[in-house]
């Protein structure tokens, strides 16, 4: 994506906008065919997983996302985060991150971990 100087970047954006619940800046990093899926949820395709984030972001009322560790690989992402959601519910998950030729979040497969 223009502008990012390498995957990372991209994924600590994407987080901060995340955090920030900003969907119009979520939006452009999405790529067309993108998929999203964690324990709970698959979805396929930008406008379903669109409206899955914005319900992810109406069910909280803040959102903190803490990156514990990051990771580059070709063609991809990975990092450990720890989510506090509404400012009591901890969440120890691993987001790995697929990027189109075009430099957009093409899927993210998130897992759930433990906080040991």
């Amino acid at each position: 994506m223009r502008g990012m100087d390498n995957k990372l970047d991209l994924v600590r954006a994407y987080l901060a906008a995340y955090a920030a619940r900003d969907l119009a800046a979520i939006e452009p990093m999405f790529a067309d065919a993108i998929t999203l899926r964690d324990w709970q949820i698959r979805v396929a395709g930008k406008a379903e997983a669109l409206a899955e984030t914005r319900k992810n972001f109406e069910a909280a009322q803040h959102l903190s996302i803490d990156v514990l560790a990051a990771y580059e690989r070709e063609g991809g992402a990975a990092a450990e985060l720890k989510i506090v959601v509404n400012r009591r519910d901890r969440l120890y998950v691993v987001d790995v991150f697929d990027f189109d030729a075009k430099g957009r979040i093409a899927a993210i497969r998130a897992y759930l971990g433990r906080s040991d």
